[in-house]
């Protein structure tokens, strides 16, 4: 099944908010931990409730991809480079090598993605 480009690039675009998200709940955890692990440091903090925000808007672009067109069988694999999103931001956040075989990896689910859209 194909999906208009618009919808891919929503999808895209949510799958790198995904990853953002995932990201910045680690580092609300973190910090919310150091400070103590109390609820209150949880429930006031900037960079989980930012991750809230991200998977909030991953939402509003399934929904606004959905309406442009395209099926959840040609769309739901576009998400899936939420994986290569989250290697990206880990090599620039936090140093964390990609090694060949994750390069290895991304190829695949870009190539699995290429072939779900077909």
């Amino acid at each position: 099944m194909r999906a208009p480009g618009v919808s891919i690039l929503l999808f895209l675009v949510a799958s790198f908010l995904g990853a953002a998200g995932q990201f910045l709940y680690k580092a609300g955890t973190d910090r919310a931990v150091a400070a103590g692990g109390r609820l209150v440091d949880f429930v006031g903090n900037g960079q989980i409730l930012a991750g809230v925000v991200c998977y909030a808007l991953v939402m509003a672009c399934f929904v606004a991809g959905f309406r442009v067109g395209g099926s959840p069988s040609a769309l739901y694999p576009v998400y899936a480079t939420t994986f290569i999103w989250a290697a990206l931001i880990g090599r620039a956040m936090h140093g964390v090598a990609i090694a060949p075989l994750h390069v290895a990896g991304m190829v695949l689910i870009i190539a699995g993605v290429s072939l779900m859209g077909r």
